[in-house]
């Protein structure tokens, strides 16, 4: 367990993020496996297909992922306190709150795939294999968002190492089963969502197994499971505005992809296939933000106000710095890694993903310090902020959707994700300044009293 209201903050961060990274990298590869196997094995119409449905099922997941993140965070603060009851209580409460919301997910998903497909104008010729596709990832929805659970729930008391170990062992079963299911049996599109489903289920219940065996502070009793209405509404005042958040940034996408969808199934793929590469590319910045969450609530737990806005700090100038690399990085060589899921035989396809990475991989820079404000302020407990931040997203790719989309085609589309993240960073700016002003006071107030008591202590 990493105790991060201890030692030098950047070293601790860095090091904190380094496996945060790695298993957000394999995060990705269960979405990047399924496009790169798909479009090389089965069509770059079925690679469409699949890219068809990311906003859709990114709404629906994205939603419980939020959420469990946002619940984590007081799990988080209890451990920084060293409340051990509390920690257990706040784990015992965030499963039951996950359970009920993936039930009622499954169940709206399920049933509102295809309408809703229908409604995105989801082109003619690839609609049937999107429905089979996302149908298999929502029926799978309890074991992803209680496997994400179990991983922020470890995250949380300081342990990044242990959840890259089941990404990993997830991502290998998912590719081992998307050659099994495709390839083999021939399922098509069906079973590469099928494999995502059972990999994430496979490796949840290994996590819960070494939960038990492994961590004594999180092995539960019934007493743990006993309903306090206090407790399970500031579990929800966290997790609920964190899950809307994400839900209000995805709207935003849906609109985006139903504009893109009128724009034919080589625009689908190129967007596709430029953004699981985006998506890999941004998950450096991802994992700072993710670090700073924990961070900020465990040393506000511990009372450690002025080493947050250290850490803070530091971390803007070492983030910021590698997002320009890695920016410089998808710019150059983007191109070729979109053969990787299209093949060389798409000219018209790879030079519209390279419009996409010139728009979104120069200003990585903006999504660096996004993460890093919007985690740290989640950390803090503070949800009003990031929530109007994500409906300000949501503006932004509505504009990008209704206006720029019909008036400049794919460049458009391409737009939308810059402009958001630069709308919802001008929308944190003055809430965090003005929490780094209050952090501040509390500091030197802190410092006040524990000077008012050792003066009292030398009497």
């Amino acid at each position: 367990m990493w105790d991060l209201t201890k030692g030098s903050p950047i070293k601790k961060i860095i090091m904190f993020t380094i496996p945060l990274l790695i298993g957000n990298l394999f995060q990705q590869l269960y979405n990047v496996a399924d496009t790169l196997i798909v479009g090389r094995t089965i069509s770059v119409h079925a690679l469409a297909a699949v890219g068809a449905t990311d906003s859709l099922f990114a709404l629906i997941i994205g939603f419980a992922q939020g959420m469990t993140a946002g619940l984590t965070i007081l799990t988080a603060q209890y451990y920084g306190s060293r409340d051990v009851k509390s920690v257990k209580q706040s784990f015992a409460t965030n499963i039951i709150i996950s359970v009920v919301v993936s039930v009622l997910l499954t169940v709206l998903g399920v049933l509102f795939a295809r309408p809703i497909l229908e409604l995105m104008e989801t082109p003619r010729d690839i609609i049937n294999d999107a429905q089979q596709f996302i149908v298999y990832c929502f029926w799978g929805i309890t074991a992803t968002v209680l496997y994400n659970l179990f991983n922020n729930t470890l995250r949380a008391l300081g342990n990044s190492r242990t959840p890259l170990f089941f990404l990993a062992l997830a991502c290998v079963v998912n590719i081992v089963l998307d050659f099994i299911f495709i390839v083999t049996f021939h399922m098509g599109v069906a079973g590469a969502g099928l494999a995502s489903v059972v990999a994430q289920g496979f490796s949840g219940i290994l996590c819960l197994i070494y939960i038990k065996r492994y961590i004594p502070l999180l092995v539960l009793s019934r007493e743990d499971f006993s309903y306090n209405r206090h407790k399970v509404k500031r579990h929800l005042q966290l997790g609920l505005p964190m899950g809307f958040q994400t839900s209000v940034i995805s709207i935003g996408a849906v609109i985006v992809q139903i504009m893109l969808n009128t724009l034919g199934s080589d625009a689908v793929a190129a967007y596709t296939a430029a953004g699981r590469i985006d998506f890999l590319a941004t998950q450096l910045t991802l994992s700072f933000g993710m670090t700073m969450a924990t961070f900020a609530a465990q040393n506000l737990g511990a009372g450690q106000f002025e080493r947050i806005r250290t850490g803070v700090k530091q971390t803007v100038l070492f983030s910021g710095t590698l997002s320009v690399v890695m920016g410089a990085l998808i710019i150059t060589f983007g191109v070729p890694l979109c053969h990787l899921f299209l093949g060389d035989q798409q000219p018209a396809v790879t030079q519209m993903a390279q419009t996409y990475f010139y728009y979104n991989s120069s200003v990585y820079v903006l999504l660096a310090l996004l993460f890093i404000i919007r985690y740290t302020l989640q950390g803090l407990g503070y949800s009003l902020a990031p929530t109007l931040a994500g409906i300000m997203e949501l503006l932004m790719r509505l504009f990008a959707g209704m206006i720029l989309i019909r008036q400049l085609g794919f460049a458009g589309a391409s737009m939308a994700n810059p402009l958001a993240w630069l709308g919802a960073l001008l929308v944190l700016i003055y809430p965090y300044f003005s929490t780094t002003r209050r952090l501040k006071q509390s500091a030197l107030s802190h410092a006040g009293d524990t000077r008012v008591a050792m003066v009292s202590n030398s009497r």
